[in-house]
């Protein structure tokens, strides 16, 4: 088994590797101009024209999700370390959707929003509508670049290529999903993505079964290893704020998921482009099986790297190898697998595996793909929302004409690029960085539309008071250097019970003021 210093990168890629990325982006090209045709407006370039099918909606919300930060963290998340994680990822089908389905929808269908921060200002002001704004533009800075240094590290490792490489790299990507982007709006956004969806989903399907068959002993081995080394935990019972048990992923699940769900603006934006409300049940429903299905391949392909790398191991005596030939290649293999880790490269942990070990004509092809896949689905879901947020939340909607919006859409583009090449320079794990970020400005987000749904006594300047709190409490989970699985808790929790405390020095709402806006028979009438 080749060590890292090895591993041939360039002469694994063929021409049929460079085909299939190459038509790949063609297809993609040409989608974002043929749904180009039909953009008239501000209302057919963010939401479609309020008309998008149900299906290809679910498939994008998952797509939009699942980015290339999954595709680079979830096995490298598994293979070392448990599947705590998984844990947290699989509240999106079992708790977040069913409370999406029923207290965020049947607000937003109502409300006729387009949105999801015109019900912040309804329900408070409009200046913390805009402050709603800023925290989903901040979130999708940093995670749009995030996703982009992801796509770096995978194709430095594929490609072997320099800083300088890496970064023109980086350059290239962004750019190309934000041009199609910023031609085809919302249907772009949607269609691309759901072909993103089965690129994705298929190619780590046929890696797992292409891996699973390089371990002695197949499926039942690769259990029996994970197994040995705990590898399948996640119902951790230990409480500690600073590692991972199944009171974190239970919270990272909640506050996260949940507000990446119901407050995003991207997620709101895919709802609203929908006909009626049956139609956004459904999608959320193709979502629930998609992440659930699709992150478990993920996480299988981790432990079956994991098993690969440790299948020489006596069962139960993982340093003690059965004969010395086993020893020798248990050595190497497990110097390469304990050398990334020390080498802070864990997330090239599946590229550098697949370069050495399953070099078949075409795979890394259809590998990168996937990649550019969840990257693009990534990137162009991240700017057309914030694009439509910019127009929708700071212009009223109807002040830009649409040459306008697809000039702002470029532009972040273009931001979302300058963020990823400073991510790379300053390097650690996608995803714990990611996890972080989504904490600190969904949690708060989280914290005011549930403090403005579920508390009538709530108003404009507790709330104000709330998201301070918030912050606050992001404050404290850097300076207790709790694990990212925390920070939405961290800040979510402060921004609702601070708001709710803070609201009851101040004058109440009326029941005018909340007609609607807040559960209960009376908020609703």
């Amino acid at each position: 088994m080749p060590l890292l210093a090895e591993t041939s990168s360039t002469a694994t890629l063929g021409s049929l590797d460079w085909g299939i990325c190459a038509g790949y982006l063609l297809v993609v090209f040409l989608l974002g101009l043929w749904v180009a045709r039909d953009q008239h407006s501000n209302e057919d370039y963010f939401v479609g024209g309020r008309t998008m099918h149900w299906l290809p909606i679910g498939l994008s919300i998952f797509a939009g999700t699942f980015s290339s930060l999954s595709f680079v963290g979830l096995p490298s998340d598994a293979a070392y370390e448990d599947y705590h994680l998984l844990l947290g990822i699989l509240f999106i089908p079992v708790v977040v959707t069913p409370i999406v389905w029923c207290l965020f929808l049947p607000f937003y269908f109502r409300l006729g929003l387009t949105s999801a921060y015109e019900y912040v200002e309804r329900r408070f002001n409009r200046r913390l509508r805009l402050i709603a704004s800023v925290l989903f533009l901040l979130y999708t800075i940093g995670w749009m670049g995030n996703l982009l240094r992801a796509v770096g590290l995978i194709m430095q490792a594929v490609l072997d290529l320099s800083p300088g490489q890496t970064v023109l790299l980086l350059v290239g990507v962004g750019l190309f999903a934000t041009f199609y982007t910023a031609i085809g709006g919302v249907k772009a956004v949607v269609w691309t993505d759901a072909l993103q969806a089965f690129a994705l989903g298929g190619g780590m399907l046929l890696v797992l079964y292409l891996a699973v068959g390089k371990i002695d002993g197949g499926w039942q081995r690769m259990v029996e290893i994970g197994q040995t080394h705990h590898k399948f935990d996640m119902f951790h019972t230990d409480f500690d704020f600073k590692e991972s048990n199944v009171y974190a992923a239970c919270t990272f699940g909640f506050f996260v998921y949940l507000a990446s769900h119901a407050v995003s603006f991207g997620a709101v934006q895919r709802y609203v482009s929908m006909p009626n409300i049956a139609a956004a049940r459904r999608s959320l429903l193709v979502n629930g099986v998609m992440v659930a299905a699709t992150c478990t391949i993920f996480f299988l392909v981790g432990s079956t790297l994991f098993a690969y790398y440790h299948q020489t191991d006596v069962a139960g005596s993982p340093n003690e190898p059965s004969n010395s030939q086993s020893s020798a290649s248990d050595s190497q293999s497990e110097n390469l697998f304990v050398r990334m880790e020390s080498d802070d490269t864990k997330d090239q942990l599946l590229s550098r595996f697949l370069m050495a070990e399953l070099p078949l004509p075409g795979l890394m092809g259809l590998l990168l793909a996937g990649l550019f896949a969840a990257a693009m689905s990534s990137i162009d879901s991240g700017i057309n929302s914030m694009t439509a947020s910019v127009v929708c939340d700071w212009q009223g909607g109807r002040q830009l004409q649409l040459q306008g919006s697809r000039l702002l859409c470029a532009s972040f583009g273009a931001a979302a690029v300058t963020t990823s090449i400073v991510l790379y320079f300053v390097g650690g794990d996608v995803f714990p960085m990611i996890m972080k970020i989504a904490g600190a400005f969904f949690g708060v987000l989280l914290g005011v539309f549930l403090l403005g749904m579920l508390t009538r006594r709530a108003n404009s300047e507790g709330a104000t008071l709330g998201v301070i709190a918030g912050a606050a409490g992001l404050g404290a989970a850097f300076y207790w250097e709790v694990s990212e699985y925390w920070f939405g808790a961290f800040t979510c929790l402060p921004t609702l019970i601070g708001g709710a405390m803070a609201s009851l020095f101040f004058d109440p709402p009326t029941e005018v003021q909340l007609r609607g806006l807040v559960v209960g028979k009376s908020g609703e009438s």
